[in-house]
């Protein structure tokens, strides 16, 4: 018999009923230390005083209005979403999902009143993960994500990640933008380096391409700045966020420049929860921690110090491990041994890490995660490879 759950989830055999910080507590009182975030959402940790206090004076205030009518904190979040980014404009949603469905209709509206109808087809790489609705696995492609759910929404051209030519090559008359994450996090915590990001962008402005970037895991002060991409000194013409934007309340945005969505007009899309009053009263808070300068230089000291201990322990675990990957606090381990089996050692010593592709560990703490925590993760990374080492 079917659960009443559809069951497509392996879920792990906790029960967390408590959150205080970096930390989850069990239902039997156990204390796990996150460094999953919930899988880059939680960027505050769990119950920042900051977001209750948001949360509940927005809730006794009004919960929902819908998009009929003018929003103020809506409207409060757009303009520090535009005035700390590249964007000229927001469309605010649920999750980084409908986001990319958004993006997708942005680029091949764009392309359609440019006179341009043709161009339609966005390139995507070998990878990638957008989101698990129509556009997103078509976008992403792999037959992971695809097999059994055809026929696939047509208009993507599938590269290998880092090829060059192939990328050139790929491009044709009815391209329209070239879509992809500066920090694969699904694909195993690969980022793309600066010069390649340097690259997109003179490559998409000598072709006439819009740049969609996925910011959905790597945005919002995850890597030390507010958005990734601002480390390679480029900027897109539209923008996918989610995750950390609402601190754990489900929020995303799609941000872009006046060119790029000027097709989108009255009736072109819309959104019944997106952007309601609850979910921009916590990412107003949200925002107002995280893009503060000395936090994001935190971030980055903190991240720097925890990519050192972890070198140190794959130098003394060889066995278990083989590299640290990634930036800021969005890194991941590469094993020898199987991810999975890592995974579950780190929760017998109470630890929460999440699996992603290319056999590689996440490691997403929350960005408020206290230096003597990472030492705490490290050691507790240690205890769980010495258990594999020993079976």
């Amino acid at each position: 018999m079917i659960p009443t759950i559809l069951p497509t989830y392996a879920r792990a055999p906790f029960s967390f009923v408590k959150g205080e910080g970096t930390w989850l507590i069990e239902a039997d009182g156990r204390r796990f230390l996150d460094l999953g975030a919930g899988i880059a959402v939680n960027a505050l940790g769990h119950a920042h005083p900051a977001l209750v206090t948001a949360l509940t004076e927005q809730a006794q205030a009004l919960w929902h209005t819908s998009n009929l009518y003018q929003i103020p904190k809506q409207q409060e979040l757009a303009d520090k979403l535009t005035s700390l980014s590249f964007a000229d404009t927001v469309f605010f949603t649920n999750s980084g999902t409908e986001a990319c469905e958004l993006a997708v209709k942005m680029a091949r509206k764009y392309g359609f009143e440019k006179d341009a109808p043709e161009k339609t087809d966005i390139i995507t790489f070998s990878g990638s993960f957008h989101g698990r609705s129509a556009a997103g696995i078509a976008a992403a492609g792999s037959e992971k994500m695809t097999r059994g759910f055809g026929p696939l929404l047509p208009g993507f051209t599938h590269v290998p990640f880092g090829d060059h030519d192939a990328l050139n090559a790929a491009i044709t008359e009815t391209t329209v933008a070239i879509l992809i994450e500066p920090v694969q996090g699904e694909g195993g915590i690969r980022p793309v380096p600066d010069v390649c990001l340097k690259g997109l962008r003179a490559l998409c402005d000598e072709k006439g391409l819009l740049l969609i970037l996925d910011e959905v895991q790597c945005g919002v002060g995850r890597t030390g700045k507010l958005f990734a991409h601002e480390w390679a000194g480029i900027t897109p013409d539209i923008m996918m966020v989610a995750k950390g934007i609402g601190g754990g309340f489900p929020i995303g945005a799609v941000l872009a420049t006046e060119e790029a969505a000027s097709g989108m007009t009255l009736g072109t899309h819309g959104s019944t929860y997106g952007g309601n009053p609850l979910g921009c009263a916590v990412g107003c808070a949200v925002l107002d921690h995280v893009a503060r300068p000395d936090f994001l230089a935190d971030v980055s000291r903190k991240a720097g110090m925890l990519r050192q201990k972890l070198e140190g322990l794959i130098a003394a675990h060889g066995d278990i491990f083989e590299e640290v990957r990634g930036t800021g606090l969005m890194l991941g381990l590469r094993c020898k041994a199987a991810n999975g089996d890592v995974v579950q050692a780190g929760y017998d010593q109470q630890l929460l890490t999440v699996g992603a592709a290319d056999n590689v560990v996440r490691l997403l703490p929350p960005l408020t995660i206290a230096e003597d925590e990472i030492a705490e993760a490290v050691t507790r990374l240690e205890a769980a490879a010495r258990s594999l080492s020993a079976a």
